[in-house]
């Protein structure tokens, strides 16, 4: 069927644990957010594309032409982008620009292809063309996510499978806590830690540091390389217990291994920064479950998992520290899990 503007949606993602796994070959579980960037896509009418956006963030441009050349289109289009979800925030804001184009596109230009397919498209015009190395649980969270549900990503096999998460059920929320740290994964930081796991690994004799053992991790020497690897190991030990935690509704549990995972990342994998253990340590002082940095780090958000008696609490609380330490103040969300990508509407 052919059509002349169709309009996609595509979430962003907060990823409930398991960070940087997915390019060491491990697990993750994240949720898609009521979080969103829509976009409008027609044939361009005078020979020409333009691209606008009402949310533009330096460089959005390379995410468009990345996804057009990624689907092999040529076509001249004209794209609109609007969005309520934070550019720098660490919620994947570029991951969900990339699938709603993709969607959209595909569907415009009746390319018929998978979601899989689409999800391969976004990858590579995050890597090979904005040239930021992600390993792809960005984009799956935003294709393939369900509501009322986590995503169980098991990147050594590619599989996925859905996890029922619904925290409201028990009287709880997810909290998303924007520092207002603007984090940029192209800067190289992100980059030199998956070169420093891919160092272990290869170190280990091994194609993926989540393949190793946990003897073979504490047969790494000291220093920067053994405490990366440990984080990638004690981190995939955390994915599967904090799954079993959600299956027994255990969130005292679950809280308690998003706390253990942000010291890990902030100690070991050395991606935090002053405000998310700020963030974190003030929301658990207060009252929160668990709370752990989300994301690539170097900025961005964190998330606490909060009781519903607690919320305001914990979010004055928040904001008061901030302000005692003299930083921007924190934006702050509360957030359900939420379905993928979707075309809103064809014509």
């Amino acid at each position: 069927m052919s059509f002349t503007t169709v309009t996609a949606r595509a979430p962003g993602r907060v990823n409930l644990i398991g960070e940087h796994l997915d390019y060491n070959g491990g697990c993750c579980l994240p949720i898609a957010v009521d979080l969103a960037t829509t976009t409008t896509v027609s044939r361009s009418a005078d020979g020409h594309p333009q691209y606008s956006s009402d949310a533009a963030a330096p460089g959005w441009t390379a995410y468009v032409s990345g996804v057009l050349a990624a689907l092999g289109v040529e076509e001249p289009l004209e794209i609109t982008v609007t969005s309520d979800l934070p550019t720098g925030a660490g919620l994947s804001s570029s991951a969900a620009l990339e699938c709603s184009i993709a969607l959209a596109v595909d569907s415009l230009l009746d390319l018929r292809l998978s979601r899989e397919d689409l999800m391969v498209a976004c990858l590579r015009a995050e890597n090979d063309h904005v040239g930021v190395p992600t390993g792809g649980m960005d984009q799956a969270t935003s294709l393939f996510a369900e509501q009322g549900h986590a995503l169980r990503l098991d990147f050594a096999d590619g599989s996925r499978h859905l996890v029922p998460f619904d925290p409201g059920s028990d009287q709880l929320t997810v909290l998303v806590i924007d520092t207002r740290v603007s984090h940029a994964l192209v800067d190289g930081a992100y980059a030199a830690r998956r070169a420093d796991c891919e160092a272990a690994a290869s170190a280990l004799g091994i194609t993926h540091l989540a393949q190793a053992t946990a003897e073979q991790i504490e047969g790494l020497p000291g220093g920067r390389l053994g405490r990366r690897a440990r984080h990638v190991a004690r981190e995939q030990e955390r994915v599967t217990a904090f799954e079993g935690a959600l299956g027994a509704r255990d969130w005292t549990a679950a809280g308690a291994l998003m706390t253990a995972s942000h010291i890990s990342l902030r100690d070991d994998y050395e991606v935090s920064c002053p405000e998310l253990d700020l963030a974190v340590e003030t929301a658990t002082s207060v009252g929160a479950l668990g709370a752990r940095m989300t994301g690539g780090g170097f900025g961005g958000s964190a998330i606490a998992l909060v009781a519903a008696e607690s919320l305001e609490n914990v979010e004055a609380a928040i904001r008061s520290a901030f302000t005692a330490n003299s930083h921007d103040a924190p934006t702050l969300y509360r957030v359900e899990a939420s379905r993928g990508a979707q075309v809103l509407s064809a014509t």
